[in-house]
């Protein structure tokens, strides 16, 4: 059993061809698992679902910006907040246009009902007894703190309780990390797009397992930052396009 897990796509084609490239070169999977946050909000969201509904053995999770885009909500700051310190007015005005264009390209494609279908989370029992969970920011809630290498192992430790799980992956915070706490290890992917400085490149992770064990692999994958910011900047509608651009400059810790 051979499985690539990613997560935090975020509408960013330019990176996922680059990531199913290099997993491609390293022999291929038998399935992929991708945990959530998939199509806000890059320049090609609709680009990032034909490329997921195409793979083999696919299961997916629903990440807290795959619900904003669903339902509508928005993370931070709240209409309260903004309100209270009308300096946030450009930030909520950004939050808000983007997800409502991401949206709009997936209702336009007939494709919300696709995001909206996958689980908060799936479990697998891998070939050695293994068990696995499939998350994506914490067993607890798809947006938050989740699972992080500046938590303590205190905090971890509370985000997993009860988790039911010898393993559990997720994404979410866009840092690979690999923690066991407790009787439980914690394995973050990273995240293809949205990178978090000092290192720009797509992360993931190629899961191997089979009756004798499994092994876990984290992946670093260069890709064209120059060309993901070209297409943003052509976007002249898009709404988050400088946010998103400084992420792939590494202006956003």
């Amino acid at each position: 059993m051979r499985v690539a897990l990613l997560s935090d796509i975020h509408g960013n084609s330019i990176a996922l061809d680059a990531v199913l490239s290099d997993i491609e070169q390293a022999g291929g999977v038998d399935e992929y698992w991708a945990l959530g946050d998939l199509v806000a909000l890059g320049h090609d969201p609709i680009g990032v679902v034909e490329r997921l509904a195409s793979l083999p053995g696919l299961s997916l999770v629903r990440g807290n910006t795959d619900r904003y885009v669903v339902t509508g909500d928005r993370p931070p700051p709240t209409t309260a907040e903004t309100i209270a310190d009308p300096a946030l007015v450009p930030v909520i005005t950004e939050v808000a246009g983007s997800f409502a264009w991401t949206a709009g390209c997936m209702s336009a494609a007939g494709l919300v009902p696709w995001l909206d279908a996958p689980p908060t989370h799936f479990r697998r029992t891998l070939p050695d007894g293994t068990r696995a969970l499939a998350v994506h920011a914490s067993p607890r809630s798809d947006d938050g703190p989740g699972i992080d290498p500046r938590a303590t192992d205190a905090e971890l430790a509370e985000l997993l309780a009860g988790c039911d799980a010898d393993i559990v992956f997720a994404g979410h915070t866009h840092r690979p990390f690999d923690r066991v706490v407790g009787a439980v290890r914690a394995v973050n992917l990273g995240s293809v797009s949205n990178p978090v400085p000092p290192d720009l490149r797509a992360s993931y992770v190629i899961l191997d397992a089979d009756d004798d064990g499994y092994r876990v692999e984290h992946r670093r994958v260069a890709y064209d930052l120059d060309a993901v910011i070209s297409a943003l900047e052509q976007l002249s509608h898009h709404p988050g396009r400088h946010w998103v651009i400084k992420h792939h400059r590494g202006e956003v810790s």
